[in-house]
């Protein structure tokens, strides 16, 4: 009963947006992924899925892309990113698994979900950018982290916290200036040690801050990172 990671599946079976635009790598990357995933992962594992799962403006048109992952084994926790327009309510996004059987997909919204070894929490999180609307943003994405923090501790599992964002929790240049950040400073608040996140692409993978920061295991695991192989947390 491990737990895998892999962000930014960007599937688009029910709409147009072909991804090898964005380079070769990204050719056939849905039977990469698939071929990846089943080679690997069991149906007692779980997957946490950090955002920009698909490409679909509406909950009706990501069906197929939930179908998807639906038949691939393993239980699969999805958090939002700056791309998934579909996501709704969790009580409409309930409802939408609910009436299509989907049995085997759960979200995580100011909410926790345990696993066999560990208590998944996190929030989609926003780009560090000096503006007002970013402020406003951050405040948001932290109070929402924290929401999930506190509904894991209050089932006194004793579980390790996984943390997962969609966008970095940390920048390069904040770690050049010895700064915590606003998710830092609350993961080390209550006593996080390991987090994941996606969003960087491309030639945005030099961004990425990994290892051991400020006492915390920091890991990109978007997909074209992770050559589209689920990477395996514990």
């Amino acid at each position: 009963m491990s737990i895998y990671a892999i962000a930014d599946l960007h599937l688009s079976f029910g709409v147009d947006k072909p991804m090898n635009i964005f380079g070769d790598k990204w050719q056939n990357y849905e039977k990469k992924i698939k071929e990846n995933w089943i080679n690997q992962i069991s149906e007692n594992d779980t997957v946490i899925l950090p955002g920009d799962f698909s490409w679909a403006m509406y909950m009706e048109e990501a069906k197929d892309d939930f179908d998807f992952i639906n038949k691939l084994p393993g239980n699969k926790i999805l958090i939002k990113g700056n791309h998934d327009y579909w996501w709704s309510t969790i009580k409409k996004l309930n409802e939408f698994i609910q009436e299509n059987n989907f049995s085997n997909i759960n979200f995580i919204m100011n909410n926790a979900i345990e696993c066999d070894k560990s208590v998944i929490v996190g929030t989609r999180g926003w780009s560090f950018n000096d503006t007002d609307n970013s402020e406003k943003m951050t405040k948001r994405e932290c109070a929402r982290l924290e929401l999930s923090i506190k509904d894991s501790l209050s089932k006194n599992t004793g579980k390790e916290i996984i943390c997962a964002m969609h966008y970095p929790p940390i920048t390069k240049n904040m770690v050049q200036n010895n700064e915590f950040g606003p998710y830092i400073e609350i993961m080390k608040k209550y006593g996080i040690k390991k987090c994941i996140y996606g969003h960087l692409h491309g030639r945005s993978h030099i961004e990425a801050v990994e290892g051991n920061i400020y006492g915390i295991d920091l890991k990109l695991v978007s997909s074209d990172y992770l050559q589209f192989m689920p990477y395996k947390l514990n």
